[in-house]
């Protein structure tokens, strides 16, 4: 793929110092020359979805703009989790930092390393609603991401996050 593309993240954590890590991650994910912020929502504290009994997580999405390719920003993605002592065993479980490639341009992708748009982003209010935050006019599978948000059925245990 040649030139730039912008591509939408959604990063959440809910172990250790969330808030902290989720700044940092951020400074991270956009360190690097190819990769550079556009966007950034609201973080949002969300109950768990899924998974085992844990902690809230805090939740935000950015819009960057790279030339990477979808497959070289996922290992950026998973670089920067690593960082965070990111650890995969329990799936939906808790984690210090998940970070998720929601949408890459206009591709659309469905391979097992990586499926694009996300497959459960339209229908998860803790992407949706930071996303239509940050971009009132955001469109996901054809439809107004805060359509999408309106409709999730977590919208509810969603609050914005002012910080501690």
């Amino acid at each position: 793929m040649s030139g730039t593309v912008r591509s939408v993240l959604a990063l959440g954590s809910n172990l250790g110092a969330s808030s902290d890590t989720l700044a940092r991650a951020v400074a991270d994910l956009v360190e690097p020359d190819n990769v550079r912020l556009h966007a950034v929502s609201p973080v949002v504290r969300t109950k768990p979805v899924g998974g085992p009994e844990q902690p809230d997580y805090l939740n935000m999405v950015i819009e960057v703009e790279t030339d990477l390719d979808p497959y070289e920003l996922l290992a950026h993605c998973q670089a920067v989790e690593e960082k965070y002592h990111r650890k995969r065993l329990v799936r939906w479980g808790p984690r210090t930092l998940d970070i998720d490639i929601i949408t890459y341009g206009s591709l659309v992708s469905d391979d097992e390393a990586l499926t694009i748009p996300h497959p459960r982003a339209a229908s998860r209010a803790f992407v949706l609603q930071p996303w239509a935050w940050m971009d009132a006019g955001a469109r996901l599978a054809g439809r107004p991401v805060a359509e999408l948000a309106a409709e999730a059925e977590d919208l509810a245990g969603l609050v914005p996050f002012e910080g501690v």
